[in-house]
């Protein structure tokens, strides 16, 4: 087989996924007016990680996405040592493409988090309006009253330099043993803080992962404080106790259909990032020496999540 060179199979699968996606882009612009019309679609950058920013920004751009919510914490796309020199050309390759470029994922748990303020300062000079944040543990020495509290201290200073900045900082609800990972104590903090500067970033797949039937009246508990979305789809593993597999979109056991009836009802707004955590050829872990081989592969997966995605969230 001929060896096809990176910047020919870069070109080419650009023009091919432009061409996959214009029809259904057309078939969503006839389908009318829609609540959620407003909503951008990102795709989140660890999945692009195999790309240079020039690269990573043209096939995002022909895949269809609006936009690229970019790494900058340890091992992203952007190194936060680098983030001075690094975000300004990612989001001026993104802005050629015409993509949106308003919010990073990063590790950021509190001030005393390395590279803070050089991340939100350089960030809040490109115009980038919100963060996600990094996941904070449990300290077992401690009860659960005192680690919230502990948890509302280190929110409500970093809370303050969010507003310095003018930039918002969300905390993603993460399967586990996290702050937010039940969200119930997530949403107590943020509702003792009450700031407009941090918010929750929702994410269905741990949602359900962690509240397998109670996820509905944990997202009306958390739903005052939803910012901004993560989209993923699991499915539970026959005969294998509490183990899951992540799944392309749609395939699996995340119930979209009464996840878009609460976000309408409870008037949930917000953009959301699409991830890719199944089998990708190691783009699924962020790696960056795909093979030219599984990197079409990878570029099939994105358009068919994303077509799926367009379909739950037809103008969104």
């Amino acid at each position: 087989m001929k060896k096809i060179q990176r910047r020919t199979f870069i070109r080419r699968t650009a023009t091919a996924a432009f061409t996959g996606l214009a029809g259904a882009k057309i078939l969503s612009a006839m389908a009318g007016s829609h609540p959620d019309s407003s909503r951008k679609i990102y795709v989140f950058s660890k999945h692009l990680q195999w790309l240079g920013y020039e690269e990573m920004a043209k096939i995002a751009a022909a895949i269809g996405f609006d936009g690229v919510d970019i790494t900058v914490r340890p091992g992203g796309h952007v190194l936060p040592e680098n983030v001075e020199r690094d975000l300004p050309k990612a989001v001026e390759a993104m802005r050629r493409q015409r993509l949106t470029a308003d919010t990073i994922t990063t590790a950021i748990t509190g001030t005393d988090s390395p590279h803070m303020k050089k991340i939100l300062q350089t960030a809040s000079k490109l115009g980038i309006k919100q963060y996600r944040m990094g996941w904070l543990k449990y300290d077992d020495s401690l009860g659960i009253s005192e680690n919230i509290e502990k948890f509302g201290q280190r929110f409500a200073v970093l809370a303050r330099v969010n507003e310095q900045f003018g930039i918002r900082g969300d905390y993603q609800n993460h399967a586990g043993t996290f702050l937010g990972s039940s969200v119930w104590d997530l949403r107590e903090v943020l509702r003792t803080l009450d700031s407009k500067w941090l918010g929750c970033r929702y994410d269905i797949r741990h949602a359900i992962v962690e509240g397998n039937l109670s996820w509905p009246i944990d997202m009306k508990a958390i739903s005052p404080f939803i910012r901004s979305l993560d989209i993923k789809d699991f499915t539970w593993i026959p005969g294998e106790k509490n183990k899951i597999v992540n799944v392309p979109l749609g395939t699996g056991v995340v119930d979209f259909g009464k996840y878009m009836t609460l976000l309408s009802e409870y008037g949930i707004k917000g953009n959301i990032t699409l991830h890719f955590e199944y089998p990708i050829g190691g783009a699924e872990h962020g790696k960056t020496n795909i093979p030219v081989s599984s990197q079409e592969a990878v570029i099939e997966a994105m358009k068919r999540d994303l077509k799926t995605l367009r379909g739950i969230f037809p103008d969104g």
